[in-house]
């Protein structure tokens, strides 16, 4: 069995406490932001990371420090990683809803998204295979929107798991309908086989919908997950 621990929390507020956790490559990302709701979301995902990974390393949130080079450019925008540690880490973050998901030793991809916005032909095409938009046929307005959202919400997690990303296309991965338990069914890309991906859906509140996905060589491994909420105000040195 895979434990896969989750945390959601809502944008929390730039105090020196919380801007003090930021490296000095976090702190130019942060600051090369434009708007002040991005800001907040991407400093509250790297605290809330931080903090999850110092509770478990019996370490302080101010010590923690993530490698996030992207594999293909080397910039610090990529998936965080704590050398040396065999904690896997995702986090993700829409609207007002920010999620960290934790497992020891395994790869881990988490996704969360606004599920109130509108979903158009093109973006359904962009997300879905003909497969999927065939299981879609007739479904249309609030339960239409909650089936894209299922669907999307999935893929996103298992390309996160791989650290690939969208380098993956999304109609190259093959998701169960909404209403089924989820899986993934198929896979035309390299990176990840259905048999190796473990998928569970979550509960971020009102409004969002949002997946975990765990990759595993084991055949007969199921996933664990807990969901807890975090307090923005709770203190980053874990007293």
């Amino acid at each position: 069995m895979t434990e896969c621990a989750v945390w959601w929390t809502t944008p929390m507020t730039a105090t020196d406490d919380a801007l003090g956790v930021l490296d000095p490559d976090e702190h130019a990302r942060y600051a090369a932001y434009r708007r002040a709701e991005d800001r907040s979301r991407f400093l509250t995902g790297r605290v809330l990371a931080k903090t999850v990974a110092a509770a478990r390393l019996g370490a302080d949130a101010h010590e923690i420090r993530f490698d996030a080079r992207c594999a293909d450019c080397g910039r610090p925008h990529g998936p965080v990683r704590i050398p040396g540690s065999t904690l896997e880490l995702s986090v993700s973050h829409s609207g007002d809803r920010i999620g960290v998901a934790a497992t020891d030793g395994t790869a881990v991809g988490l996704d969360v998204e606004a599920s109130g916005r509108d979903v158009d032909d093109s973006l359904r095409a962009y997300v879905l295979n003909e497969t999927e938009l065939a299981g879609l046929d007739g479904c249309s307005g609030p339960a239409g929107a909650e089936a894209f959202f299922r669907f999307w919400t999935r893929k996103e997690a298992v390309m996160k798991a791989t650290r690939r990303g969208l380098r993956i296309p999304l109609r190259a991965l093959t998701i169960s309908g909404p209403d089924d338990p989820p899986r993934l069914l198929a896979s035309t890309d390299d990176a990840v086989s259905a048999e190796a991906v473990r998928l569970a859906d979550l509960d971020p509140g009102p409004g969002y919908r949002a997946a975990v996905a765990v990759l595993t060589d084991a055949p007969s491994d199921e996933i664990d997950v807990t969901e807890r909420w975090w307090d923005p105000g709770t203190r980053t040195d874990g007293q």
